[in-house]
């Protein structure tokens, strides 16, 4: 129950937070580069999509909830929370390190981004869904941030590359029907390319912490 009320706050600040960027009261974020329990939106810079999920399950695979690609960029739907890997938590504000494995919790459902070895439906890769509750999963839901330099750096795409089974995250660009028509299929594939180049968009960024016991949050939505 935790869990639930926690996404209501978060997304209740989400909606304030758009409403004040709207007005024009929120600026550019002197931050350069994502930080560990930002709020993020991802983009797939080869399809112009960002990263999705929702109460919907394969109807094939594993049966999990799905992930895919929509081009609406003001849809709910596609905040993800960044977190340490599993069993293992990242100070809050803390940059992201090229090489870093993380956990992308989706903040509508709970579920991390995940990968198996199941078979995608449509391209006949590598399934990626969303997995288990109040974002708590399995070794499976973590990613190798893949990047240059030292750090993630919001200007710059980069690749996320699982870390069991060692694909990256990739959009080819297969449609769905029915009932998530339109929706790009997203899944993983063995070799680097242009289909898995992802670029972090909008979102909540917080600071590193400064001294303090706690976090500021900086917004740009």
């Amino acid at each position: 129950m935790n869990g639930r009320f926690d996404r209501f706050l978060l997304l209740l600040r989400l909606l304030i937070l758009s409403c004040l960027s709207g007005s024009g009261l929120l600026g550019e974020s002197e931050l350069s580069y994502v930080t560990c329990g930002s709020v993020i939106k991802l983009l797939n810079t080869l399809h112009n999509v960002r990263l999705h999920s929702h109460e919907v399950k394969y109807g094939s695979g594993s049966g999990q909830q799905s992930v895919t690609g929509v081009t609406e960029a003001d849809d709910s739907n596609s905040y993800w929370r960044i977190r340490g890997k599993s069993d293992i938590v990242c100070q809050r504000g803390n940059p992201i390190k090229c090489g870093e494995t993380i956990r992308l919790t989706h903040v509508n459902t709970g579920r991390n981004l995940h990968s198996h070895y199941f078979t995608s439906p449509l391209s006949g890769n590598q399934e990626v869904s969303a997995f288990g509750e109040d974002g708590e999963g399995d070794n499976l839901d973590n990613w190798t941030v893949m990047c240059s330099g030292t750090y993630w750096e919001r200007k710059n795409p980069v690749k996320f590359k699982h870390t069991i089974t060692e694909v990256l995250l990739s959009i080819t660009g297969e449609q769905y029907g029915r009932p998530i028509n339109g929706q790009r299929e997203v899944h993983g594939m063995q070799y680097s390319n242009q289909y898995n180049s992802w670029k972090v968009m909008e979102g909540i960024f917080m600071k590193p912490m400064e001294g303090s016991k706690t976090g500021n949050v900086h917004s740009e939505l």
